[in-house]
């Protein structure tokens, strides 16, 4: 990925002092020398240093462990402003000066932005609009961005944040654990008084993933990850969920196919309202992914295939295999992550 992605970092055209970190956790296919060649192809004025992060203790993930190895050496500098970044993260160049200034005109301690996900293939068009439809409707964007609120999130893949609000809120130790790192590092400032805000990237995008899903399992795999954990791998809220979203999302199709199949009008009627209210809602999103409309239609069809993949993730959690991630499993609580052998 970094042959695509650490030049359009090193390439911002932010007017102030940008340094970068890339922390490599852990690597074995030349991650440290590829970005030093890039670097030294790269004439911007932003500096580059390559961190080797120790791995981590048994009850730190291995990406906090990474990320609290790089805001060390960012504090050690006196960096005011940190930018948290993936590596599979590609940044338009006008990136960090957009974050920077959004943040200091509406004085917020953290500003994160949801990146464009990679829409090339069938099942990535099919399935990745919807994850992030979910994303935004188990945490709505404008009470992320209310300082009376409760719902605090974030998006991983782009987090401008104050260094000094994260030391005041504990620091990352706070979080090691976390296996949705994103959501618990946003839940950690707000409930330290932070002033958050999340929203979703522009047009042109300022962020935009450039990691391939080009198969369903590999979007299986990313979705069952977190899926559980995300319920707090609670039994009773599996069900609840799996309960509400046959409600929401099969009942009124069920309802107006079988209603006109027997001629009766009223379940005919109210399950076809449903189900276009169902598609229009997820218009805002497939239109941000340049897709047509009419794919909102096949969201109940989609809404069970995500079911399952959660129903499956209680079953990797159970079995001991939850929060499996690139050849990495974490146990059921979320403390380590481990090789798979």
């Amino acid at each position: 990925m970094l042959p695509e992605t650490l030049p359009t970092v090193l390439g911002q055209d932010y007017p102030g002092e940008l340094a970068v970190w890339l922390v490599d956790d852990g690597s074995t296919d030349g991650t440290a020398s590829l970005a030093q060649a890039l670097a030294q192809r790269s004439t911007s004025r932003a500096s580059l240093t390559v961190l080797t992060a120790p791995p981590p203790l048994s009850d730190w993930t291995g990406k906090l462990n990474a990320l609290h190895h790089g805001v060390a050496a960012a504090d050690t500098a006196g960096v005011e402003l940190l930018l948290l970044t993936d590596a599979d993260i590609a940044h338009h160049r006008s990136s960090v000066r957009q974050l920077v200034t959004t943040a200091l005109a509406d004085d917020r301690d953290m500003v994160s932005l949801m990146a464009l996900l990679r829409t090339q293939t069938g099942w990535e068009r099919a399935l990745v609009p919807a994850f992030v439809y979910f994303f935004a409707q188990l945490y709505p964007f404008p009470r992320v961005a209310r300082p009376d609120g409760w719902t605090a999130a974030a998006a991983g893949g782009c987090i401008l944040l104050r260094r000094a609000t994260l030391a005041r809120a504990g620091g990352l130790p706070r979080i090691r654990g976390a296996l949705i790192d994103d959501i618990a590092l946003g839940r950690l400032l707000k409930r330290a008084g932070a002033r958050t805000w999340l929203g979703f990237t522009g047009d042109p995008p300022e962020v935009r993933s450039v990691r391939p899903y080009p198969r369903v399992t590999d979007l299986w795999t990313m979705v069952t990850r977190t899926a559980y954990t995300q319920l707090q791998q609670s039994p009773v809220l599996l069900v609840g969920t799996i309960a509400a979203l046959g409600l929401l999302y099969v009942v009124p199709p069920v309802a107006a196919l079988t209603g006109c199949a027997r001629r009766s009008r009223v379940p005919a009627v109210a399950g076809l309202a449903a189900w276009i209210a169902m598609a229009i809602t997820q218009t805002p999103v497939l239109r941000l992914y340049g897709l047509s409309p009419l794919r909102g239609l096949a969201l109940p069809v989609v809404a069970m295939l995500y079911a399952a993949m959660t129903i499956d993730s209680a079953r990797r959690h159970a079995t001991g295999r939850g929060g499996a991630w690139k050849g990495r499993f974490a146990h059921s609580d979320g403390r380590r992550n481990r090789p798979v052998r």
